[in-house]
């Protein structure tokens, strides 16, 4: 297997406002690449683009068709103001565009407003909880560690879809910063495959996070991270994500729009 910082490290100049990545199979999610991943490089190449951009503050991912092997990355800069910029990056796979991402970038500013997102809920820690797939798990879910903390197993024929899982990566090397926490971030099966009485292919089309505190994020620490649908109609979803850190306090909130064949 790649370990993340392997990977993460892999991330190379190709030609001028260009990057190249090959992931390895290990980092598949069925006959593509896994989501998390593929929006951790876009993130991770307009770092490379810009240095020094303030913190992320929001991200929007399109996955628009599946990624294998060698990826060409295209990040570009759509504005950069006094404090916040914008930016966008293509994840180009047999010359398809197969992931479109957004990103903006903001500095802190003093304002009058310091609310915080909902706490973490009462959960047992991750010692305590057992493996979320068991012995069957997607490749890229071996990068990861996942504890169910509560709701059900995918394919369990659940009445509901909503889980709570610890997660955190497996490789001691992982470094701290946002693209950790993307490639993370999405590891969780989408909401309602605990309702299915069977095996079915699901697809995340797009992912929506805003980060609420983004230093609160270490890599070598245990997440919960929670998602749950709203709505399931037409072959379609829609669910919350949330992430907490360790002591219970919100780092991340998202959506995703979820394409399911059952």
């Amino acid at each position: 297997m790649t370990p993340f910082s392997q990977l993460l490290d892999s991330i190379s100049p190709a030609e001028a406002g260009r990057w190249s990545v090959n992931a390895s199979d290990d980092w598949r999610q069925g006959r593509t690449l896994y989501g998390g991943i593929s929006a951790a490089f876009c993130h991770a190449a307009c770092e490379q683009l810009v240095p020094g951009l303030p913190p992320l503050r929001s991200g929007q991912i399109a996955f628009v068709g599946p990624a294998t092997g060698e990826s060409l990355l295209i990040p570009s800069i759509l504005r950069q103001g006094k404090s916040v910029s914008v930016l966008a990056c293509d994840l180009i796979a047999d010359g398809n565009v197969a992931t479109r991402a957004l990103f903006a970038f903001g500095e802190a500013r003093l304002s009058s407003f310091d609310i915080d997102a909902a706490a973490a809920p009462n959960v047992a820690g991750p010692d305590a909880c057992q493996s979320l797939f068991g012995d069957r798990h997607p490749a890229f879910a071996a990068h990861f560690d996942m504890r169910l903390a509560a709701g059900c197993r995918p394919v369990s024929g659940a009445p509901t879809g909503e889980m709570l899982v610890w997660v955190r990566h497996r490789d001691p090397d992982t470094p701290d910063g946002m693209s950790a926490l993307i490639a993370m971030a999405d590891a969780l099966p989408p909401a309602s495959m605990p309702r299915l009485v069977a095996p079915a292919a699901i697809s995340s089309m797009t992912w929506q996070f805003d980060l609420v505190e983004p230093a609160r994020f270490k890599a070598g620490e245990w997440v919960l991270m929670h998602s749950r649908d709203e709505a399931v109609r037409q072959g379609y979803s829609g669910q919350s994500m949330a992430l907490w850190d360790s002591q219970g306090r919100p780092i991340l909130m998202g959506r995703q729009s979820v394409a399911i064949f059952a």
